[in-house]
């Protein structure tokens, strides 16, 4: 009986590692790059040991790797979902299946949202089987314009999810870090200063910094966590809409110019698009707000994106306040209508390739990983997705996604509840459905 139960528990810690890379070739690919060329046809993309080596028409397939034939399909690397909440809430009504804000916490910068990732919440599966393989993830703010240190996970099929922990740290502004810090941009402004002074003072001598527990502004946990990002060692992500907040926030790069600032939302950024370039900027925008949900979105259009790029800035796409944890799919859809909009008279959109970037190796590029995720150049993670279709067209699937070059499940819960309902058998629904 001992026996059995060590058995049954190497099977199960077997099935929470993550499976061995593969060494594929997938050939015969009208293959996309992500780094905003073309797709090219005729090509070929090579992982060896969970990384991409090479990838491009003319490239030779090595002896002994398994050949994947796409047979003129498009392939194209994992999307990088740009801004998400996944999998740390799972229903928004139910408190308990939600980690993404601390309600009742001192700490906020401090915050360390990599423990609470759930590798096993049900978005997860079903963004996977949509082509997302790597997913900013970011907590929300509570009592605080300080949300915490957000995570980048990867979506395979184990639970070993967190790629990156720590890998910056969020911060709302506007109307929320108003509201957030006590009901004024005023009180947002100081409690921002306040905050990087007292950060700078733990960074000068940490062994004397005064923690005064929960009468303190600032934690020494949440003045340890802002060290590095007053130091530019870490992305400070910021969520701004208004054009006025976005160049209050330009201000305060000059002040620190260590700061590695990424804009999130920036519905008008547009309307600043030179000052946002000259500052270098990036920005994480919500591509389908083209109507104002706030007085802070009045000058909301789609073609945001495509006007910040003209204008040199590196802008990808997220999904902040857009159903960020669970839908992240959508971004295809709206990368789809960035390409769409080149034939809107006015509007302005983006190629195909610039489109697909959005949603790829720019999101990645934003954060400072587009070393590792995001496109199909040489040494990035194997995360390659095979497409039946357009992949920016909605009525594409995936047919095979690799993650670190392991290719994974593509069943999901929803499949499953597709499959049981769609030839249901005497006796295997519920019996409310028997009469």
């Amino acid at each position: 009986m001992r026996g059995f139960k060590l058995i049954a528990a190497l099977m199960a810690t077997a099935a929470a590692l993550p499976a061995a890379a593969q060494d594929v070739a997938i050939t015969n690919a009208k293959l996309v790059i992500g780094d905003g060329s073309e797709p090219v046809d005729g090509g070929t993309v090579i992982i060896r040991g969970g990384r991409v080596v090479a990838a491009g028409a003319g490239v030779a397939v090595p002896g002994g790797v398994r050949t994947v034939d796409a047979g003129g399909r498009w392939v194209s690397p994992g999307i990088v979902a740009g801004f998400t909440r996944m999998g740390v809430v799972e229903v928004d009504g139910v408190r308990d299946t939600d980690d993404s804000s601390a309600a009742g916490s001192v700490f906020n910068a401090g915050l360390d949202l990599a423990p609470a990732v759930n590798p096993r919440s049900t978005p997860i599966a079903v963004n996977r089987a949509e082509g997302i393989t790597r997913a900013v993830v970011a907590p929300a703010p509570h009592g605080s314009i300080f949300a915490g240190q957000g995570a980048v996970i990867d979506l395979g099929a184990d639970m070993d999810a967190v790629m990156t922990p720590r890998a910056f740290q969020f911060m709302e502004w506007g109307e929320t870090g108003a509201e957030r810090a006590g009901g004024s941009r005023a009180a947002a402004m100081a409690m921002l200063q306040n905050a990087f002074h007292e950060a700078q003072a733990y960074r000068r001598d940490p062994q004397s910094y005064d923690d005064r527990g929960k009468d303190a502004l600032l934690t020494r946990a949440d003045a340890a966590a802002l060290v590095p990002v007053i130091e530019g060692r870490m992305p400070l992500l910021v969520h701004a809409e208004r054009a006025s907040d976005i160049l209050t926030l330009i201000e305060l790069k000059r002040a620190f110019p260590a700061l590695r600032l990424v804009l999130v939302g920036a519905s008008e950024a547009w309307t600043v698009a030179r000052e946002i370039a000259a500052a270098n900027i990036p920005v994480i925008a919500s591509a389908l707000a083209d109507l104002p949900a706030s007085f802070e979105q009045l000058a909301a259009t789609q073609s945001n994106i495509g006007r910040l790029k003209a204008a040199g800035v590196t802008v990808g796409i997220g999904s902040i306040n857009d159903d960020e944890a669970r839908q992240a799919r959508l971004v295809k859809q709206y990368a789809g209508n960035l390409v769409a909009l080149t034939k809107v008279p006015g509007a302005s959109g983006l190629s195909w390739g610039q489109a697909f970037a959005t949603i790829s190796s720019l999101p990645a590029e934003a954060i400072g990983m587009g070393d590792q995720i995001g496109s199909l150049r040489a040494g990035r993670r194997g995360d390659v997705v095979i497409w039946d279709g357009d992949p920016l067209e909605v009525g594409t699937a995936a047919t095979a996604v690799f993650v670190d070059g392991v290719e994974q499940p593509l069943g999901n819960r929803q499949t499953r509840l597709r499959d049981r309902y769609l030839d249901p058998k005497e006796g295997t629904l519920p019996k409310a459905y028997q009469y």
